[in-house]
C-alpha cells in the first residue's frame, strides 16, 4: 500500500470510488432513491473543487499495487465543541472490492499519526448510527461514541454518531 497527497487529477477516480462505496455500504441506511441518484460526474466536479481549494483538510490517495483504490481526508475538527487539540478523520473511502484487506486499518493509522504530529491528542469522526459495519470497524480500532449526535438530511434525516479516540503523542 502507498499513500500520497491527492491532486485535482484524482477527482474522477475519487468520484467513482465514492459512489461505489456509498451504494455498497448504505442500502437500508440511506434512502434508495438517494443512492440511485448519485452521479459520478457531479461527484467528480465537487472533488475537483475540493481538491483545488488549499484551505481545506489534506486529502490522500490510497494506492495498492499501483492502482488508486481509495482516499482519506483528515484535519482539524469541524465541530464547534472541539478545540484545536482535536483532529477529525473526515472520511476514508475504499473501492468495495478492496474492503476487508487491511487497507482501511492502515489508512486510519496514517491519518491518526498525521493528526498526532499536528498536535492533536484526540481524533473524532462521524458515522451513520445504522452503519453497523463501519461502526464495528472504527470500534475495533479504538473509537468509542462520545455522546454527540446529529441528523444529516439525505432525502430523510439520518442519525449520525460521533466516535472519538485518544491519540498517542508523537
Amino acid at each position: 500500500m502507498n499513500i500520497r497527497k491527492a491532486a485535482v487529477q484524482d477527482a474522477q477516480r475519487f468520484a467513482e470510488i465514492h459512489v461505489a462505496a456509498w451504494r455498497a455500504a448504505y442500502p437500508g441506511v440511506v434512502p434508495h432513491e438517494t443512492l440511485e441518484n448519485l452521479s459520478i460526474g457531479r461527484r467528480a466536479e465537487r472533488f475537483r473543487e475540493f481538491l483545488g481549494s488549499s484551505d481545506l483538510a489534506p486529502t490522500f490517495v490510497i494506492e495498492d499495487a499501483g492502482a488508486v483504490v481509495g482516499f482519506m481526508t483528515a484535519g482539524a475538527c469541524r465541530d464547534e465543541d472541539c478545540d484545536r487539540q482535536v483532529g477529525e478523520v473526515w472520511g476514508i473511502y475504499l473501492d468495495p472490492p478492496c474492503w476487508r484487506r487491511g487497507l482501511g486499518t492502515a489508512a486510519l493509522a496514517v491519518a491518526e499519526d498525521m493528526l498526532a504530529r499536528d498536535g492533536c491528542t484526540r481524533s473524532v469522526l462521524w458515522v451513520f448510527a445504522a452503519n453497523e459495519a463501519a461502526r464495528g470497524f472504527y470500534e475495533a480500532n479504538g473509537y468509542r461514541p462520545d455522546g454527540q449526535t446529529k441528523r444529516i438530511e439525505l432525502g430523510s434525516a439520518i442519525l449520525a454518531v460521533r466516535l472519538a479516540k485518544r491519540l498517542r503523542c508523537s
